[in-house]
């Protein structure tokens, strides 16, 4: 749908005041833990409802089947956005109005969106007549996303007449391609509420970096529609473009991903939004190294169990390293970390390192269970502890006795004598029973494709399998690190914290939640230029690695250069002295500060500044019906669902 340039505005740009504008958000993943989004919708929040108040309500689809858990239903309200949900009840649409029991606890609106589904082939074809947008009839998604935008675009509409009323200045806030269809009809007829789109990754962008190692040098080059239609995502793609050409302010979250838009939108980004994070939430102050120290001895019993039934190394000299997220093989950076730590693996042998680096790769694939080898070595040690504490609590206890009855005051007795024959005979037995000839294993589960992992053919083929003389020792983790795991029992940002450092040097990264999340948690991080936050950091902030976060350069850098300079970097970090990285620690912890959203919600006001005062234009493409004449619409498509 082409769009006419927008002109500038002549008069005097209007102000944005709190007690006369509503706000609404719409995401796919309010109350439906999805991915990243969710996270931005959620920790913003308690920003958001500082700056609007109770103007502030959230619009996302009822698919998550836990979220009546989290939700309280607001009844006997007659504000505008009850009375908008109340005429959508009447027509026989399943809306609930509530607050979601979060931090802030907004205001939210969820639909259901099983009535709306049957009018698929009819929302369709408004899509192909009115903006030329192709569905996609076996994509039981995109089925879901048009229903819940025509059920958005009702609501927007008795919003719109309800508000006669108020007279409030209306904002609609939209997240990703899943939640901004509504921008085209409010566009298209001209609706009284002012739009702003924010795209995290373009969906064209995400296939291409996946297929193509050069896509940022290519960016230039590719034809949008040809490659939208070999991957099987043209509707989306046409989504996006025509919602980004639509709305009154069109934001990314990244400088990275703008110049993306550019290119496969044809849309360069009206105003940056970086990702933020609700940093009260991770504030530890002079409690990090405690906390540090606390949850590395519960990294300590893993390591030992997995490590120590084969070879030990002295766990007071020993670095852990980690990093985690969407097993994107090549997008999120791991082929680069992999090649890096072998080089990291060559340089500490050649210096005669007596450090030992434990790297962690937590990431997401399909598995049958954890690998028994792993779970035994495990119960053993934990056996050998007890019988351990048996025998420490039986010399205690004759010790004292001995002792107390000595007339020797000089003699200390034979401390063998004090252990029955039981325990000694159990305890060598247990310690026979925990010893392997094996090397330690690599992943921790039993993997669904184990030949066909990219993770594991890098190893094999690079000889990096854990042996007694390698200084850099991996554990592939592929689930989610939980307090219900066997196998840490704590929670990821709790073994985040007992962490040393965090790697994430991603090659296409739209932002990147990962290293905010460390630094948040004291934890310093390696990132890279290629990544949304990497970026950022480089070049809005006189930082470097003393100040927790080391911004590797990838842009026009070619792997075997990336990869040296990484591990150039983590070889320098292991050098470091533990003063050196406790402060370290200290001051990662003071720079995430700077990411608060109460800091960077300044960023969202001035894109909706912006849509405020945006001179909408004439459309090029075939009239809208108007408001008036969509109601009757809107009536008998309920009929025809009913019936």
């Amino acid at each position: 749908m082409a769009v006419t340039k927008k002109s500038a505005s002549t008069t005097k740009p209007k102000e944005l005041k709190r007690e006369n504008a509503l706000l609404i958000e719409s995401a796919w993943e309010v109350c439906n833990q999805v991915g990243g989004i969710y996270t931005v919708i959620r920790s913003k929040i308690p920003a958001s409802r500082d700056r609007w108040g109770d103007n502030y309500c959230l619009i996302g689809p009822a698919v998550h089947r836990d979220r009546h858990a989290e939700l309280d239903a607001i009844e006997d309200s007659d504000d505008l956005l009850a009375r908008a949900v109340k005429r959508m009840t009447k027509e026989g649409y399943d809306v609930f109005y509530g607050r979601w029991l979060v931090t802030g606890r907004p205001k939210v609106i969820l639909f259901n969106l099983v009535n709306e589904l049957g009018n698929r082939t009819v929302n369709s074809k408004e899509l192909l007549d009115n903006y030329g947008i192709q569905e996609k009839p076996e994509d039981d998604l995109l089925g879901q996303v048009i229903a819940f935008s025509k059920m958005t675009e009702i609501f927007i509409n008795h919003l719109i007449e309800e508000n006669q009323k108020e007279k409030l200045e209306l904002f609609a806030h939209f997240h990703e391609w899943m939640a901004a269809l509504p921008i085209l009809p409010i566009r298209k007829n001209n609706l009284n509420i002012r739009t702003v789109f924010t795209t995290h990754a373009t969906m064209l962008g995400r296939f291409l970096a996946m297929n193509d190692t050069s896509f940022y040098d290519n960016l230039p080059k590719y034809n949008w529609q040809q490659h939208a239609t070999h991957f099987g995502i043209l509707p989306i793609v046409q989504i996006e473009r025509a919602c980004a050409a639509s709305a009154d302010s069109f934001t990314t979250v990244s400088e990275v991903t703008g110049r993306e838009c550019q290119y496969l939108l044809s849309k360069k980004p009206d105003h940056i939004l970086p990702n933020g994070l609700n940093i009260k939430r991770f504030a530890a102050y002079h409690e990090v190294q405690v906390q540090h120290q606390n949850y590395k001895e519960v990294i300590h019993q893993f390591v030992m169990g997995h490590f120590f039934s084969s070879y030990s190394f002295n766990l007071d000299r020993t670095l852990y390293f980690f990093t985690s997220g969407r097993y994107e093989y090549h997008n999120k950076g791991y082929d680069l970390t992999l090649m890096a730590l072998n080089k990291l693996n060559e340089l500490m042998k050649a210096d005669g390192s007596d450090i030992t680096v434990v790297m962690f790769l937590i990431t997401k694939r399909p598995t049958w269970s954890i690998n028994p080898e792993v779970l035994e070595s495990r119960a053993v040690m934990e056996e050998l502890r007890l019988n351990t504490k048996a025998i420490e609590k039986q010399v205690g206890e004759r010790l004292f006795m001995e002792a107390a009855s000595s007339e020797d005051d000089y003699k200390l007795p034979d401390l063998n004598k004090l252990v029955d024959d039981y325990w000694r005979l159990r305890y060598r037995r247990t310690i026979q029973a925990w010893k392997s000839p094996r090397w330690p294993i690599i992943v921790t589960h039993n993997l669904h494709d184990p030949d066909r992992d990219d993770v594991l053919d890098f190893l094999r083929k690079h000889s990096l399998i854990n042996s007694p003389e390698d200084k850099v020792k991996i554990v592939y983790h592929p689930d989610f690190v939980t307090s219900t795991n066997p196998l840490f029992g704590i929670d990821y940002n709790e073994f985040v914290r007992g962490c040393h450092l965090g790697i994430f040097p991603s090659y296409y990264e739209p932002w990147g939640y990962t290293p905010l999340e460390s630094i948040a948690s004291g934890v310093p991080t390696v990132t890279s230029d290629l990544s949304g936050f990497g970026d950022y950091v480089k070049k809005n902030m006189k930082v470097t690695f003393n100040n927790g976060v080391a911004v590797l350069n990838r842009d026009n850098h070619t792997m075997e250069k990336s990869a040296d300079d990484l591990a150039k970097i983590l070889f320098k970090f292991v050098r470091n002295t533990r003063r050196y990285r406790i402060s370290q620690r200290q001051k990662a912890e003071d720079l995430s500060e700077k990411f608060d959203w109460s800091v960077l919600i300044n960023e969202y006001l001035k894109a909706y500044k912006l849509a405020l005062n945006n001179v909408r234009t004439v459309l090029k493409s075939t009239p809208a019906k108007t408001a008036a004449k969509a109601k009757p619409t809107t009536a008998s498509r309920r009929k025809k669902t009913k019936t």
